[in-house]
C-alpha cells in the first residue's frame, strides 16, 4: 500500500502509548526488568509519573546527570528490547481507535504518529495492528533532539505530512504531550486513559474525552474549520 499524502487536508497526529495502544503495563514491566538487571530504582510509580517522557529524560531523572550519553543509549536499547519481547503478539488498538482512524481517512484527513517511543516499537504496532500504509508520517524518538513538552515531535510530523500546524490536531494522553501540541499551535484532544481529565485540561487541552469510543470525527473537523477561520 502506498503512503497517503495530505493534499492540503487536515492532519490528525496520534501519540502512540496510551492513545493508539494500551502499553503502560508492558512498559512498566520492561522498565522493571531493566531495573532488576541493573539495580536502578525503576518502580511502577516512577514509570507512571514519567510516562510520555523520552527514555533519556527518564534515565537522567532516575540516574542523575552524571550518566553518560553512551550509558543512556545502551540502557534505552536494552529497555526497548525488553518491551518488544513482552509486547509481541499482545498489542491491540485501544477501543474506538480503529473507527476514528477510518472515519478520519474517509473524511480526507491525513494520519500521523508523533511519539517519544523508538521507531521499532511503533513499527511493531503498525504491523501487528494491520496499519501498514495508513500514516503519512511516523515521527519517533530518533527524529527529535528535544522531548515533549517541546513541540518538535509534532512539528516534525506535520512537516513530514505536508500539513500546516494550524490545520493539525493531536490526540494525547499525557499532560506533557498536550503542552507540546499547544506549543506547536495545534488543536489538542486529551484522552484520559493514563492521566486524570483535570490534568489534561490544566495542560491546555481544547477538549478531553475518556476514550475514543464513538468519537465524533465530523464534529471535530467542523471545530478545526471554525478554529482555522478564527471563529
Amino acid at each position: 500500500m502506498s503512503t497517503p499524502t495530505a493534499n492540503g487536508s487536515y492532519l490528525a497526529i496520534f501519540d502512540h502509548d496510551g492513545v493508539l495502544v494500551d502499553t503502560l503495563k508492558l512498559h512498566q514491566d520492561a522498565w522493571e526488568e531493566l531495573g532488576r538487571q541493573t539495580g536502578m530504582a525503576l518502580s511502577p510509580e516512577v514509570i507512571h509519573q514519567t510516562f510520555g517522557m523520552t527514555n533519556p529524560s527518564i534515565l537522567r531523572l532516575v540516574a542523575g546527570e552524571t550518566i553518560t550519553d553512551a550509558e543512556i543509549a545502551d540502557l534505552s536499547d536494552r529497555k526497548e528490547v525488553c518491551y518488544r519481547d513482552l509486547a509481541r503478539g499482545r498489542i491491540a488498538l485501544m477501543d474506538g481507535v480503529r473507527e476514528v482512524l477510518d472515519a478520519l481517512t474517509e473524511s480526507g484527513a491525513a494520519l500521523a504518529i508523533g511519539s517519544s517511543g523508538v521507531r521499532a516499537n511503533l513499527d511493531l504496532t503498525v504491523v501487528e495492528c494491520g496499519l501498514d500504509g495508513r500514516f503519512a508520517k511516523i515521527t519517533s524518538l530518533e527524529d527529535v533532539t528535544r522531548g515533549k513538552p517541546d513541540p518538535q515531535v509534532f512539528l516534525a510530523a506535520a512537516a513530514g505530512a505536508g500539513v500546516a500546524p494550524e490545520r493539525s490536531v493531536v490526540f494525547e494522553d499525557a499532560p506533557v504531550g498536550v503542552r507540546a501540541a499547544k506549543a506547536a499551535g495545534m488543536y489538542a484532544v486529551g484522552v484520559a486513559s493514563s492521566n486524570p481529565a483535570r490534568a489534561l485540561w490544566d495542560a491546555g487541552a481544547d477538549e478531553v474525552v475518556e476514550d475514543l469510543v464513538g468519537y465524533d470525527v465530523p464534529a471535530l473537523l467542523a471545530r478545526l474549520k471554525l478554529r482555522e477561520n478564527g471563529s
